[in-house]
């Protein structure tokens, strides 16, 4: 099987935030980059995971420059066969869609893999707006999965439990914990993934309909109140009166 695993650079999860140019730039000053873990840990595992039971290939996607050439890097000295990258700069959901969606179409793909959504943006808009532009079905938030032949067996979470679909491909499927579990690369990967091909492609003629504005810091907490275990009155009085959480 063809299978296709696109990935993002996000920041690391301790990096301070702050930003630039009257609030419309991220300010990378400092910043550590690295793969969004929902793609590291459980679709590109899985994807490897897949191959290893019944052959085929695994190919990384990510759209954006060419400082991202090292977290891609990274996934194929975890395993991945090859990578490709969208030359542009990444900008609203749509657009990056767009250009994963017309690279899997020109290959043909059986599976296209993603996390369920990125540490900094948390959209899980990405992996939707694919499946909708290749007309195949989309599975989200997977937690396990088996495959028999062209038929995949796939479980999700859903509010208050569990759902259980069966799909054939080609489709996509966004991962979620429990998909697989995380691989570290080896010294052998790392060496070989070194010459592993790194294909840059042009991005295709895509209108971003949605653009940032503007960012915001979310309000700065407030001091914390302590109350008396004994004393429940006022804690309801505090969730009903300061709170407003009741």
């Amino acid at each position: 099987m063809k299978l296709l695993v696109c990935v993002s650079k996000t920041p690391e999860t301790t990096a301070k935030i702050a930003f630039t140019e009257s609030n419309t730039q991220f300010d990378t000053t400092g910043v550590q980059f690295i793969m969004n873990p929902y793609d590291e840990w459980y679709a590109l595992v899985r994807a490897l995971e897949l191959k290893e039971a019944n052959g085929g290939s695994v190919t990384l996607i990510n759209v954006g420059p060419a400082a991202n050439d090292t977290v891609i890097r990274k996934g194929l000295a975890i395993g991945a066969d090859e990578a490709v990258r969208i030359d542009a700069e990444p900008g609203s959901a749509l657009f990056v869609a767009k250009q994963i969606a017309a690279y899997a179409k020109k290959e043909a793909f059986d599976i296209v893999f993603l996390g369920k959504e990125t540490i900094d943006y948390n959209g899980s808009e990405v992996g939707a707006m694919v499946a909708e532009l290749l007309d195949v079905p989309f599975i989200s938030y997977a937690s396990h999965m088996d495959m028999e032949g062209d038929t995949a067996t796939i479980s999700r979470d859903i509010e208050g439990g569990n759902e259980v679909v069966e799909v054939k491909a080609p489709f996509v499927i966004s991962a979620a914990k429990g998909l697989a579990e995380q691989r570290i690369p080896n010294m052998r990967g790392i060496m070989m993934a070194k010459r592993k091909p790194l294909k840059v492609e042009p991005a295709v003629e895509a209108e971003d309909l949605s653009v940032v504005v503007h960012y915001e810091l979310p309000p700065e907490k407030g001091d914390v109140k302590l109350v008396d275990p004994e004393n429940m009155d006022e804690l309801v009085r505090l969730l009903h009166e300061d709170a407003k959480a009741i």
